[in-house]
């Protein structure tokens, strides 16, 4: 089985071509290859397939095997995998994904994506939507006690559900301790995707987060869109800003006219490579 790693602002994804056959069990493939010791290493696998009302289909499995509706630097990489790859010329394409259809416009340098911006659709605010356990029209700068600490968090839904918390440095964070005690949270009953942010400045916000699924990643682009809206909507930041990450720095922008939020950032692939020995058994008949 063929396959290509990718990565946007370091987190990474193995991306196989299903345009043509489905995986038999992507998800205990997922599990397999993410493993950094005995297998490709990544974040989780990201399967492209046809689609009967979009370009392409995204279908994405943590590196528990987890099945996720959305992953912002991972469609970007879709983005330039069909691109690169020649399974389409055009340069604005539309991808399902199980949070709805996407539209991406692709950056083109020297005849290969670059930079890809996706327009995120709408941030879902709602707590039975998000989802959170509370009643309410918002779940903005609530009282949240996790980890023996006691929490402000803003929840915000990009398609999948995400808590933003503010905190002065995101980095003194014992967050292989905070994470888990989020994401299992009995407020999140479909469990939580969590961003600790500090606020540089109006224009720039600084994030570190943990995923459910996946644990600390190097970047989220649903989180940093999530972050972005709640940030607006806590009245400590523009509606443009800079989100950086440890992978790298996402432009977010939360346009004023049709309320829809708009990333763009980097897809880059690492590598081509192919599984051995059961490739038959991976696929379905």
């Amino acid at each position: 089985m063929k396959f290509t790693k990718m990565q946007g602002l370091g987190n990474d994804y193995v991306y196989v071509d299903c345009t043509d056959r489905l995986l038999k069990d992507p998800a205990a493939l997922a599990v397999r290859v993410s493993d950094r010791h005995f297998g490709v290493g990544s974040d989780g696998l990201i399967c492209i397939a046809a689609s009967d009302c979009a370009d392409f289909r995204m279908d994405m499995y943590n590196s528990d095997g987890s099945q996720a509706e959305m992953c912002g630097n991972g469609i970007r990489c879709v983005g330039k995998f069909v691109y690169d790859k020649g399974l389409t010329r055009k340069t604005q394409i539309t991808v399902e994904t199980l949070a709805g259809i996407k539209t991406l416009q692709l950056h083109v340098k020297d005849g290969c994506v670059d930079t890809v911006t996706v327009d995120m659709g709408k941030p879902e605010l709602r707590p039975e939507k998000i989802p959170v356990a509370a009643e309410g029209e918002t779940f903005l700068a609530q009282p949240l006690r996790a980890a023996g600490q006691d929490w402000t968090v803003t929840c915000v839904s990009m398609g999948n559900p995400h808590c933003i918390t503010y905190v002065d440095d995101p980095y003194a964070l014992d967050i292989e301790t905070i994470g888990p005690a989020f994401e299992h949270h009995p407020l999140f009953p479909a469990r939580i995707n969590t961003e600790f942010v500090r606020v540089v400045d109006r224009k720039t916000l600084q994030m570190r987060v943990w995923e459910r699924g996946s644990g600390e990643t190097m970047a989220c682009g649903t989180g940093a869109c999530a972050t972005l809206a709640a940030t607006v909507l806590n009245g400590l930041c523009e509606r443009e800003a800079v989100v950086r990450l440890s992978g790298g720095d996402l432009q977010i922008r939360w346009d004023e006219q049709d309320g829809h939020i708009y990333m763009t950032g980097p897809a880059v692939i690492s590598f081509d490579g192919e599984l051995y020995g059961e490739e038959e058994s991976l696929w379905c008949d």
